[in-house]
């Protein structure tokens, strides 16, 4: 990327959110706002720099949770789409259950998962983050496997290609954009779930636990300043999603997609 179009990716949404936060201060300060209503983004600053061990330390659970779950769903989505694509009659079965256990909410599965384990173990938060980020991989990888142009297929099997051949040659390519359309997605989402699971018990240790504790406390800048820290979490899981995606797009370069076959 040539540093023209850097700027011109970089520096638009910078002046934006510089904009953004000048008029909240304002807005805050020329409305005379309580702090316990909306603070002033100048009272978050100050509670985010006064605090940074506590909130490194709880983004670092978070972030673990949030890294192992995504790691781990990864993985076994991109396997069980593969069994999927191979067994016609396995992906009508799985497929709509899939969907249903997809739609059960995450409260419910958490304290399911909390039940399991000890209060104290990390395990159901990992657990929950695993669930919501197979069904995102497996979906979208599955689609990759099976929506292959009908002219590569023709054209692999005119050579007499072996199924191997053709899966390494075509299905794979094929996948992988939507596997990571499918990262993009996942890895925000896996720090969101991991907030949520937080949240809902387990030990008293990450970004949602403190949030929502220093509101009820009418700490309210400081639950910002976490805020600060959960999004700069967020903000770094999708940058690196999309910095693995440049990678493997430079080293393969065009790749087919899309058509169905």
């Amino acid at each position: 990327m040539s540093v023209r179009r850097l700027l011109v990716t970089v520096v638009p949404p910078a002046m934006f959110g510089v904009l953004f936060v000048v008029a909240w201060e304002a807005t805050v300060k020329g409305f005379d706002l309580k702090p316990y209503f909306l603070p002033a983004p100048s009272a978050i600053w100050d509670a985010f720099v006064d605090n940074p061990g506590l909130i490194r330390s709880a983004a670092f659970v978070s972030g673990s949770n949030a890294l192992v779950g995504l790691v781990a769903g990864t993985l076994l989505g991109v396997a069980a789409s593969f069994l999927l694509m191979r067994f016609n009659l396995l992906n009508e079965l799985v497929s709509p259950l899939a969907v249903a256990l997809n739609a059960i909410p995450i409260v419910v599965l958490v304290a399911v998962f909390q039940n399991m384990y000890a209060s104290t173990s990390e395990i159901p938060r990992r657990l929950m983050v695993t669930l919501i980020v197979f069904f995102i991989v497996l979906t979208n990888v599955a689609k990759g496997l099976r929506q292959v142009h009908a002219t590569h297929l023709e054209l692999m099997r005119s050579y007499a290609a072996s199924p191997t051949m053709i899966l390494l040659k075509t299905r794979i390519p094929n996948a992988l954009p939507y596997l990571f359309t499918a990262l993009k997605i996942a890895a925000p989402t896996a720090v969101i779930t991991a907030f949520v699971s937080e949240y809902f018990g387990g030990r008293q240790n990450g970004l949602g636990y403190f949030i929502p504790s220093n509101f009820a406390n009418s700490k309210t800048a400081v639950a910002w300043a976490y805020v600060i820290g959960a999004c700069l979490l967020g903000l770094a899981f999708y940058l690196v999603s999309i910095a693995l995606e440049a990678i493997t797009t430079h080293r393969r370069g065009s790749v087919p997609g899309g058509a169905t076959a």
